[in-house]
């Protein structure tokens, strides 16, 4: 009865969080800000308030310098992956910038091979021509008409994915040495926070060298901002998180696939995407490529795609 009870609150949190995630895009494009400003606020913020969540715990350990140096490799890629994505989120919308980006768990997979020497199997193949067929009913049929500024879009959600699943192996190298160098008690949380934080840093160059403003123009954006950074960015992160070694591989990766699910929900009825029947079908198909393609045999999934 406790475990039954243990894997419905389980579902629960993977839900929300989930659900949160999905949100984000969203909130980027009501924020009302240049893309790199609402990348670098939403870092910023939402590092400052994972440091503030281990101080609390009282979980802060002192790390080596190495680990520090490990750090960069996902403050990097996640730096680069909100450079493009909110970019995607601008010229495409959130829905389809949101479901292109989740082709990071195709980039793992050929990560996996060239690094680790991973076998790709049938499942796998099976999921990107699912899901290929899937963006084809989506954009191809159209490509050539399609506005060049639409078709950059398209290209910046995939490469997003790239940068996301660089994130992912410097993120679990980084945890690694953390846990050598310590003796397994550096928290996820704190490695989290750190990356946040140097990816803040790295976009605050980067606006610097684009010439942009970093002041938040009003009140409505800030607000935005900071639900992006505590809700989108922590909050989902904790709750899924702790829901995930109470769950299945099949059931985290159908249940993640809420976050391009509800982003495409949310653009179509908040931002009136007008959406064909082909559309919904090729929404279709590529999720569930996604999912077949995430099921290759991993023990875990990635916690958040954006």
């Amino acid at each position: 009865m406790q475990q039954a009870r243990g894997e419905r609150g389980a579902l629960l949190w993977m839900l929300t969080g989930a659900a949160l995630i999905g949100t984000n895009a969203l909130m980027v494009r009501f924020a009302e800000t240049p893309p790199t400003v609402s990348a670098f606020y939403r870092m910023l913020f939402g590092g400052l308030l994972l440091v503030l969540l281990v101080a609390a715990r009282r979980d802060w350990r002192p790390l080596p310098g190495r680990v520090w140096l490990w750090t960069l490799v996902p403050a990097a890629a996640f730096a680069g992956d909100l450079w493009l994505w909110h970019r995607s989120i601008l010229l495409v919308g959130p829905g389809l910038a949101t479901l292109l980006a989740n082709a990071q768990v195709f980039f793992m997979a050929l990560a996996g091979v060239a690094l680790y020497r991973e076998r790709i199997g049938p499942r796998f193949l099976a999921g990107i021509v699912l899901a290929f067929f899937g963006l084809w009913l989506l954009l191809g049929g159209e490509w050539d008409s399609l506005p060049p500024e639409y078709r950059w879009g398209v290209w910046l959600g995939l490469a997003t994915g790239v940068c996301y699943a660089g994130y992912n192996l410097g993120l679990k190298r980084t945890q690694h040495e953390a846990h050598r160098t310590t003796g397994g008690n550096a928290p996820i949380a704190q490695v989290l926070a750190l990356a946040s934080l140097g990816s803040a840093l790295l976009l605050g160059l980067a606006g610097a060298v684009e010439g942009v403003s970093f002041a938040i123009p009003n009140a409505r954006s800030l607000a935005w901002l900071l639900l992006l950074a505590g809700l989108g960015h922590c909050l989902s992160w904790v709750l899924i998180s702790r829901a995930m070694p109470h769950l299945r591989v099949a059931v985290v990766g159908l249940l993640l696939l809420l976050q391009p699910v509800i982003a495409f929900l949310l653009d179509v009825a908040l931002l009136d995407r007008l959406t064909s029947s082909r559309e919904w079908l090729g929404l279709g198909f590529t999720l569930a490529g996604i999912f077949l393609a995430g099921l290759r045999g991993r023990t875990r999934l990635p916690l958040q795609s954006g």
